[in-house]
């Protein structure tokens, strides 16, 4: 069995290694020409680094990555509407890791270079389409450094080339353009002192004004400082995305005085925004949940196949649990002789109903449901955060949002999580 992976971000270098440690054979396709460390923090939840320590990598994200202790809710006055450990903190038998998105995606690179050599991942080649008969599937990518077209053979292909995937438009040409919330993203990092613990995340706010911290160097917190991840987020007043390029870098002057009273005793906001060297603008978008990944030998998987706000820190974390679940699918196929095909459907009957269940839920604000709770029934501030979201109520919004995601630690006890 031979598989190509078109994309080597987290999910697809994640699945091919996955499916080196069953003994497939991968070869990965990605269009840039250099991998480079780029991005911005993200959040590892137990049960992504559940599946990333079976592959040896925990050692490595504990050196790079903050061990995440808690998660705090704050209204847009700095009071405190919900708190909750986080990881081994919580008492999961895994972690939970704050970490710059590069980091990760070079670890995981490397890691692919050394365990399934340099031969199998093909740098500068981006997916142009497909043809399939019975037995297999020949992908056509465009080689960047002359143009031309060169074609491979495989079993199956994966579309893992992220919320602009190639593979996705080609399965989906028309009606499946990405859907704007009304709300714009800035997002950068800062060196500054650290705040709380050192190791806390939290959110303050609501749906339409929003500021995000949390630490993602665990090399800087040993000397006492903090490399403190952070992202504004707001209403655009039109509606409309703005018709600029994703990722550019702006200015703080467009959403700065929006926060410029976020002082509180335990965090200076316009401080941390102050101390950014580059800060860059996102649209929040998603795209709707697809009725189908699979087309004979051809399937998606993470953002190609659901992306989702970045809400709930759940994006990259569904990406490992698609490569896991897909991993043992093929691995079981391979060991019976049994249909790729089947395989595949198999595969996406168990994971596009649950990540479609996250796409729609995040759009309800996921977990950070209480925020907005706050905000409705108590927009200038409270007294008691009992009288206005109950106790029960803000539990009640964590743990449901824990089972639909699968780290609820019950689920993470038992084989129920996505994973075979």
């Amino acid at each position: 069995m031979k598989i190509a992976v078109a994309g080597a971000g987290i999910g697809g270098l994640t699945l091919a290694l996955m499916l080196h440690q069953r003994g497939i054979e991968v070869d990965v396709w990605e269009s840039v020409e250099q991998m480079k460390p780029l991005g911005v923090g993200i959040n590892l939840l137990p049960h992504a680094v559940r599946e990333l320590s079976e592959l040896g990598l925990q050692h490595t994200l504990a050196e790079a990555g903050i061990e995440t202790s808690a998660l705090a809710y704050y209204n847009k006055f700095g009071q405190q509407i919900w708190t909750e450990p986080r990881g081994r903190a919580a008492g999961y038998d895994w972690p939970q890791f704050s970490i710059h998105r590069g980091e990760l995606q070079m670890a995981l690179y490397r890691a692919v270079i050394e365990r399934l050599g340099a031969e199998h991942v093909h740098l500068g080649h981006a997916f142009e389409s497909f043809e399939q008969d019975g037995s297999s599937v020949t992908c056509r990518m465009r080689r960047r450094s002359d143009d031309t077209l060169t074609s491979a053979h495989a079993d199956v292909l994966v579309g893992a080339d992220g919320i602009h995937s190639a593979v996705r438009r080609f399965l989906h040409p028309i009606g499946d353009e990405p859907r704007f919330s009304g709300r714009m993203l800035w997002r950068a990092v800062t060196e500054a002192e650290p705040y709380l613990d050192g190791r806390s995340m939290f959110m303050a706010g609501h749906q339409d004004q929003k500021f995000v911290c949390y630490p993602i160097s665990e090399p800087l917190r040993k000397q006492g400082k903090s490399m403190i991840n952070w992202i504004a987020e707001l209403r655009v007043p039109s509606g409309k995305m703005p018709k600029t390029d994703w990722n550019r870098r702006v200015d703080k002057s467009v959403f700065e005085a929006a926060f410029a009273d976020w002082k509180w005793d335990w965090i200076d906001v316009p401080a941390i925004i102050n101390g950014a060297q580059a800060i860059y603008e996102f649209p929040l978008v998603d795209r709707d949940p697809l009725p189908r990944w699979t087309f004979g030998r051809v399937t998606l998987m993470g953002d190609a196949a659901h992306p989702m706000y970045p809400i709930g820190s759940n994006g990259s974390a569904q990406a490992i649990l698609d490569a896991r679940y897909l991993a043992d699918c093929m691995a079981e196929a391979d060991t019976r002789g049994s249909d790729l095909q089947y395989a595949l459907r198999e595969y996406e009957a168990e994971r596009l109903p649950r990540t479609a269940g996250i796409v729609l839920r995040n759009r309800m604000n996921g977990p950070e449901q209480v925020m907005q709770l706050a905000e409705e029934r108590a927009p200038h501030g409270f007294t008691d955060i009992d009288a206005v979201v109950p106790l029960a109520e803000r539990e009640e919004i964590s743990l449901r949002y824990k089972r639909l995601a699968g780290f609820d630690k019950q689920s993470l006890q038992t084989a129920g999580t996505g994973n075979r």
